[in-house]
């Protein structure tokens, strides 16, 4: 593994970890910070033009019906990430039993 895919793997768990963390908490402004600036900055640099697409979206698209709706979002784009992960790090994500 080069430098470079370390550092992007190092940097999705960090947003990750962020993003999982602003969500527990309800931090809505925290998340569109994440979801805007910092996962569109991370999904450029790993080439991950679809992701990209889809957090300005999130943000661009707006107003949002409900905070539950933004949430349910949220929630996508997170998932989105962690599809991305496993595709850094060459893992194949555990299936539920």
């Amino acid at each position: 593994m080069s430098a470079s895919d370390v550092s992007l793997q190092l940097g999705l768990e960090d947003l990750l970890g962020d993003l999982q963390f602003a969500r527990r908490n309800g931090d809505l402004g925290r998340l569109a910070l994440l979801a805007y600036c910092e996962v569109r900055r991370w999904a450029r640099m790993a080439g991950e033009q679809e992701l990209a697409k889809h957090s300005v979206e999130i943000i661009n698209n707006i107003p949002h019906a409900s905070r539950e709706q933004f949430m349910a979002q949220v929630d996508e784009l997170i998932v989105e990430l962690e599809q991305a992960h496993f595709r850094v790090t060459g893992r194949v994500p555990d299936l539920p039993a």
